[in-house]
Parts: C-alpha cells; structure tokens; sequence
C-alpha cells in the first residue's frame, strides 16, 4: 500500500512485499541489475543505458509515459551487494539518483531529480524468491490522480509479474 510521503507533499512511496514462484534470488537478481535484458522485457523503457563519468557508473534511464505526459528520466547509481544474515543469504540492491553535469537534461522530458529505491532478495525456502522493495521518486510536473492510482493498483503488481516472467525467459537468453 502506498504511503504518503511527506505529508505535505502529495507524493507517494511504495513498501512492496512479494513473492516470485520458481525464480531463485540469485536468478531475480541477474534479471534485475542486466539493463540490456531489461530493454526486452520491460515495456516503459525508451532508453537505458550505464556510462562511466569520473569513475563512477552511472545510470541513464528514460521511461515512456502515457500521451498527453512528457517522458521522464532518471540518472543514478545503484549497487548490488549479497549478504549473510544469520545464516541467510540476501541480496540487496540500493539506488539513488545523482546529479552528472555529462548528463544535461533533454528538451520535451521531466528530469527525476528525487529518486530512491531498496530492493531486499531472499530464498523463499522452496524453489522462489521473497521480494522487499522500498521505491520513491518525485516525477515532476503534474501527474494526474488516475495515474497514480494506476501505478499504486496495477502497475506495481504488473511489475512484480513482469519480472517474474523475465526471469523465466532469462534461463534461455543467456
């Protein structure tokens, strides 16, 4: 369920608890950090790619939004780590966006200057994954309701369901 954030804002964060049937964390993982894979399989990507700017791996990603509402486009970084709790292993994905002067903004997109996201991956102890996501971005602009409703009802779960189909076809992909 959505939580607004802050108050005052208007804006929303998402809390996601999941889970992904027949994708091993390690498999969801790959799927997850592999933008050239993503490119086929996620249908909101207009273009995403990683560069190195000062040593450091940043990246570009523009999101397709719905006619009449200009594309937006984040620029981040994200690290990937797997760790050992008590005896768990768990991957955790941690991204944030960044400012990169190499990376001025485009005509005609809303740049996403406040995005964050947690993403926590274990065994679900059988052939699955348990999925913890913490997401928030400020999109800019005005977003109408509708779609916010739309992304907190639909396009949250779809998410989930699209990854989980991703992972099924990455075992033939690679």
């Amino acid at each position: 369920f959505p939580i607004l954030f802050p108050q005052q804002s208007g804006l929303y964060e998402y809390k996601i608890f999941g889970g992904l049937a027949d994708c091993p964390p390690k498999l969801c993982v790959d799927v997850y950090m592999d933008l050239e894979f993503r490119k086929q399989w996620d249908q909101y990507v207009e273009e995403l790619y990683e560069k190195t700017y000062d040593g450091e791996k940043v990246i570009y990603w523009e999101v397709k939004y719905p006619f009449p509402l200009s594309n937006r486009d984040y620029v981040y970084i994200r690290e990937c780590r797997e760790m050992d709790v008590d005896g768990r292993k768990v991957w955790v994905v941690l991204a944030q966006s960044v400012c990169v002067p190499q990376c001025p903004e485009k005509p005609g997109i809303i740049r996403v200057k406040s995005y964050k996201q947690s993403l926590a991956i274990e065994s679900d102890g059988k052939t699955g994954s348990k999925v913890y996501m913490y997401y928030f971005d400020n999109p800019g602009g005005m977003i109408p309701s509708w779609l916010v409703n739309w992304a907190a009802k639909s396009g949250v779960p779809a998410f989930l369901k699209d990854i989980q189909k991703a992972c099924h076809n990455y075992s033939k992909n690679t």
